[in-house]
C-alpha cells in the first residue's frame, strides 16, 4: 500500500512496493505514451508525439484536461536508466508561464526483496509560484497514491 513519505510543504513523495523487476516499472513510466495508463489524477491525455522512450535533457509534450484542455512541455532533468526519472514540466501557452509550471515529477526505483520499492515525488521547489500551488499537496498525495497502485496493475503485480 502506497504512503506519504515526506513532510516538506513543498515535496510530496508515494511509495510502494511492485512485484515487478525495476526495467519493466521504469520502461512504463519512460514512456510518454503510457502515462495515460498509469494517471491517477485524471489529467493526462496523451503524448503529442509519437511513442519512444526518453532520456535526459529530451523532451516530451503532454495533452492535459483539468476543466479545460492544455498542453505541457516537460525536459527530462533526471535520468539513470531503470533507476530514477524526472522531468519538469511547463505550459505550452507563453502567458501562463507567468502563473504556473516548474514543479518536477520524480519517479525513483529501487530492488528490494519482493519487487522494486517505487517512490514517486511532487517537487514544486522549482515552480513559479509555489504558494499557488501547495493548497494541492493532499490530492496530489491521492493522485500519486493511484498512479502507483495503477502503475502496479499495468505491470502485472497489482
Amino acid at each position: 500500500m502506497p504512503s506519504d513519505t515526506t513532510s516538506s510543504r513543498d515535496l510530496a513523495s508515494v511509495e510502494r512496493v511492485i512485484a515487478a523487476p525495476a526495467a519493466a516499472i521504469f520502461a512504463v513510466i519512460a514512456d510518454p505514451s503510457r502515462h495515460r495508463e498509469i494517471d491517477g489524477s485524471g489529467t493526462v491525455r496523451e503524448a503529442t508525439e509519437a511513442s519512444r522512450q526518453v532520456g535526459l535533457g529530451e523532451t516530451f509534450g503532454m495533452d492535459m484536461k483539468m476543466g479545460i484542455g492544455y498542453q505541457m512541455a516537460n525536459t527530462i532533468v533526471e535520468f539513470e536508466q531503470d533507476r530514477l526519472i524526472a522531468w519538469q514540466t511547463r505550459p505550452t501557452i507563453g502567458l501562463l508561464r507567468r502563473f504556473i509550471g516548474g514543479r518536477i515529477w520524480r519517479y525513483e526505483l529501487e530492488p528490494v526483496e519482493g519487487g522494486t520499492l517505487v517512490r514517486e515525488t511532487w517537487d514544486i521547489r522549482q515552480e513559479v509560484r509555489p504558494a499557488a500551488v501547495r493548497p494541492l499537496r493532499s490530492r496530489t498525495v491521492d493522485a500519486m497514491t493511484k498512479t502507483l497502485d495503477r502503475l502496479a496493475a499495468v505491470v502485472g503485480a497489482a
